[in-house]
């Protein structure tokens, strides 16, 4: 990397140099936190604090959200099981204990840690942002430089709001042309995974960018970047251009009027310099993405539609060959299986991944006077996202297919509050991970758009949206 070179900065150079409050001699930085995300699962983090007498150093700046355990079919907590129901207790006492914000369960804005920032406002340009989540990565789709930490390290957050990093080098995949009819951000985020593996990013932040990535709205966005840690990826990021400060404006907790306009001026120098370097790139045409579904026990394990599940016997790579045999028996295909004659059990449609406003009515709009042939749930991202499907009538379009329309959680995405996929059955999901027993004992998981869910759902099978978008099947 040339001088010149170094003196052009990317965003992520731009976000992190900003927040940097010192340098150790082993190179790592210490970096001031703009928002701390903590979550029910954080309550080792706060026994750490009562242990040392401490408060939370800066509770302004550390917002509390209820959704890992969170139950999606009841609003009472006497009727869950007593372990749960103590851990939905456990971070309401924690937040009030140390004066934080929280969107706890009986709140009006509760919902999912990763759509409630973004919803609320308190996700924005420039900021750095962690939470005990590996998908906090999703706030970067608005610039902002963030990623997920260890129990310590939330501990050590809630303390002193810094942590100690090392920075990680630079990688910008780009995406350019029109996409095709049918095709979404999760699309697009599936095919960049298969193309560079589920280590392919490991040890970089990366920034998506290209006309295809412009085109995308904010909650495709977020799609995007919620999937960059299932590319080894330390956080994906977008550049803020006027899609995101639309998007921002108005927001509860985001800023107005004149502050507004003098944070959008701001915002604006964030995007990448012409010339900076980055230490990998990575380039996809859009036109050349199809819809996409996995098919084994890692997010890498993608292909369009219209292949055939891998046959180990014809790869070179050994390691790659072992793994295919292991997934296919987990999975229960056959090597060579065409995708789209892989039967469902059941669908899901949330997650932090794939559960909002955007995400529901592209389901809908698939399910619409059709019925399901399997049973399924949806779960809106937010409570606010359910009243707006509900005042659009979406739920009203689920309830019709046969599908039971919930409460806001991570719910059957990581199966923590009950809602599981029972053993050996196949679910078609709109979530993140498809790992062995991710949404359940011996589960087995698809990842796909929540329109392929829709599909599947109405066709019993994995199936091409695109002839069921056309209505004229």
């Amino acid at each position: 990397m040339t001088d010149e070179a170094r003196q052009q900065r990317t965003l992520f150079d731009k976000v992190w140099d900003a927040h940097v409050v010192t340098r150790r001699e082993d190179g790592a930085d210490l970096l001031f936190i703009d928002r701390h995300l903590v979550h029910e699962g954080s309550f080792h983090a706060f026994n750490k604090l009562k242990e040392k007498h401490a408060k939370v150093r800066r509770p302004d700046l550390t917002i509390g959200v209820a959704d890992h355990y969170v139950p999606t079919r009841t609003r009472v907590l006497s009727e869950i099981a007593p372990d749960i129901a103590g851990m939905i207790r456990q971070l309401d006492d924690n937040c009030r204990a140390n004066d934080v914000r929280i969107f706890g369960f009986d709140d009006p804005r509760q919902g999912i840690v990763h759509v409630v920032g973004p919803e609320q406002g308190l996700t924005l340009p420039g900021l750095t942002m962690v939470c005990g989540d590996s998908h906090t990565s999703t706030h970067g789709a608005f610039g902002a430089l963030a990623f997920g930490i260890g129990a310590s390290e939330v501990a050590h957050v809630l303390l002193t709001q810094c942590l100690w990093q090392k920075k990680p080098k630079r990688m910008r995949i780009t995406v350019d042309g029109a996409t095709a009819p049918g095709i979404t951000a999760k699309d697009i985020a599936l095919s960049i995974i298969a193309e560079i593996g589920a280590d392919g990013a490991q040890g970089h932040s990366v920034e998506y960018a290209g006309t295809t990535i412009r085109a995308l709205s904010m909650e495709g966005r977020l799609t995007l970047c919620n999937l960059a840690i299932e590319s080894g990826a330390r956080c994906g990021m977008i550049a803020p251009d006027e899609t995101t400060f639309a998007y921002v404006k108005g927001r509860p907790f985001a800023p107005e009027g004149e502050m507004l306009d003098r944070a959008i001026a701001a915002w604006h120098d964030l995007a990448t310099d012409a010339d900076a370097a980055f230490d990998r790139e990575i380039a996809l045409d859009g036109l050349d993405i199809a819809p996409t579904v996995t098919w084994g026990i890692s997010p890498e394990d993608a292909l369009p539609i219209g292949a055939h599940v891998p046959d180990p016997a014809g790869l070179d790579d050994p390691s790659r060959a072992s793994h295919v045999r292991e997934a296919l028996d987990y999975m229960g295909l056959t090597a060579g299986q065409a995708l789209d004659t892989i039967r469902i059990d059941r669908v899901f449609i949330g997650s932090c991944t794939n559960s909002r406003i955007e995400d529901l009515r592209a389901a809908a709009h698939v399910l619409a006077g059709r019925k399901a042939c399997v049973p399924g749930l949806v779960s809106p991202g937010s409570h606010l996202v359910k009243q707006q499907a509900e005042q659009e009538g979406l739920d009203r379009i689920f309830i019709a297919a046969g599908l039971d329309w919930v409460g806001s959680g991570c719910s059957m995405c990581v199966g923590m509050n009950g809602d599981l996929v029972p053993s050996g059955e196949r679910c078609a999901s709109t979530t993140n991970r498809n790992f062995k027993g991710r949404q359940g004992p011996g589960a087995r998981t698809h990842l796909m758009s929540p329109a392929m869910v829709a599909a599947a759902a109405v066709t019993g099978h994995l199936t091409d949206i695109r002839p069921l978008l056309r209505r004229d099947v």
